[in-house]
């Protein structure tokens, strides 16, 4: 991947300057980005961060991860790991920590937090996993290797690999095709580089 000519997305050197917790090369971030406290930021080989996103709190980015315009990870202490080939189609939002709508507490950062009661968890999207435009990923949910969620779905719960995912509660719809490690191999090899072994399952439990 080739740095663009244009002035859309922050220098290499500028990168570094932010002082990230690590930084891999060939990084593409856009201006106008907002990056909450970089020294808590991992972000991986060839990742891109498009226009508009807001990026937040403890995150792992892996290698090749595609952030697309409008996005929020808002990962708080408990972490947002995304990894690699992993990516967010337009305006999907992911949290890893949220107030208690029920009513049994007081809501939002303007009251002091003995009053609240947030839900806090860490969220992790496995390989290859690509989660469609619109989308809100809740704490503790992990996304599975390889699967994929339609637009404007709402992931409560985790997901298994290699599966493919739909609605709000999102339901599973059917598996996914795995060609793309074929694809990937070769990707890598290309680069010098060797794939790594599958990730393991998401526990069956879980995603039921």
């Amino acid at each position: 991947m080739q740095r663009p000519d244009d002035d859309r997305y922050f220098t290499e050197q500028e990168l570094r300057d932010m002082k990230f917790r690590s930084l891999g090369t060939d990084v593409l971030i856009a201006r106008t980005c907002r990056l909450y406290v970089p020294e808590y930021i991992s972000i991986g080989d060839r990742t891109v961060i498009d226009d508009f996103c807001v990026i937040s709190g403890n995150i792992d980015f892996g290698a090749n991860v595609h952030i697309a315009h409008g996005c929020r990870v808002i990962a708080g202490r408990e972490g947002v790991k995304m990894a690699d080939f992993s990516g967010l189609a337009f305006d999907v939002t992911i949290f890893a920590q949220s107030d208690d709508y029920s009513g049994a507490s007081l809501t939002n950062p303007t009251v002091p937090m003995k009053y609240r009661n947030i839900s806090r968890g860490r969220v992790e999207i496995g390989r290859h996993a690509i989660i469609g435009a619109g989308t809100i990923i809740f704490p503790g949910v992990n996304v599975g290797e390889g699967a994929s969620v339609g637009a404007a779905s709402m992931v409560t719960k985790a997901l298994e690999p290699w599966t493919v995912n739909f609605g709000a509660p999102t339901k599973r719809l059917r598996q996914r095709e795995k060609t793309m490690l074929a694809l990937e191999k070769q990707y890598l090899e290309e680069l010098g580089l060797s794939a790594p072994p599958p990730s393991p399952s998401v526990d069956s439990a879980q995603a039921k």
